[in-house]
């Protein structure tokens, strides 16, 4: 049997501009960089990124863009669910997919270099 994983504790995300894609998920996830690992990113290596409680990290590498095939998928509320759809189809016109897939609502969407996302709720039955 595998030993205990604790949770996730930060996925990489391939970027062309670091710093045009920190202004990016700054503006339409709200992830702020995480202070106290600013020095990897100086060193060439991770910009890494997290939300306000810091429950959710992206460690930025700067590389060509190439195809991604894995979805970073974030969970939210029912209520939060609502407020990420006006929120991206502000930022995103015509750019967020919605999909009902019953158990759950998802909003679909990429950053400026093809990363695909989507914003997920399992509180479908309060919608």
């Amino acid at each position: 049997m595998a030993p205990k994983l604790i949770d996730i504790d930060h996925i990489h995300i391939f970027v062309a501009d670091r710093r045009a894609a920190e202004t990016w998920y700054a503006r339409v996830l709200g992830l702020k960089r995480t202070p106290e690992l600013e020095v990897w990113a100086a060193q060439g290596g991770p910009l890494t990124l997290q939300n306000e409680d810091g429950s959710v990290h992206l460690a930025l590498f700067e590389r060509p863009t190439t195809p991604c095939r894995s979805t970073v998928a974030l969970r939210t509320s029912q209520l939060g669910f609502e407020q990420w759809r006006e929120h991206l189809e502000a930022l995103l016109p015509g750019a967020v997919e919605f999909e009902d897939h019953q158990l759950s609502h998802s909003l679909y969407f990429s950053d400026p270099d093809g990363n695909p996302f989507e914003v997920t709720t399992y509180e479908v039955d309060q919608q």
